[in-house]
């Protein structure tokens, strides 16, 4: 059976270079690049006010979907990096949402201005 893309193609247009890192570190300390990926994607920004007791803070974080699996060769994504308008942005967190067949349906990269 096939299962309907829950990421419209025609609102993915937005390019962005992804690098996703594995779990581990280098011997000089760098993260390990797992994955490099170049395409569109369908991103949405957000931004939210938190009062602290000094001052009130604006967090910036964004999501961004991509059709399919775009790192096949990883079970799940925990970090990385990736550009987008010419900005680079952390990826916290990286979610496969999955077809009742166990096959990947689209790929959401939650992320963090640095």
């Amino acid at each position: 059976m096939r299962f309907p893309c829950l990421v419209d193609k025609h609102y993915c247009k937005t390019p962005a270079d992804v690098i996703i890192y594995r779990e581990g570190i280098s011997e000089d300390g760098e993260p390990l690049e797992a994955v490099s990926y170049s395409g569109v994607c369908n991103y949405q920004d957000s931004a939210k006010t938190v009062l602290t007791a000094e001052k009130k803070i604006v967090q910036l974080s964004a999501q961004a979907y991509f059709i399919g699996d775009i790192a096949p060769d990883l079970a799940v994504i925990s970090s990385g990096e990736i550009t987008i308008n010419g900005e680079k942005r952390q990826i916290f967190q990286g979610v496969k949402a999955r077809n009742p067949d166990g096959t990947v349906n689209y790929t959401r990269l939650d992320l963090i201005l640095y």
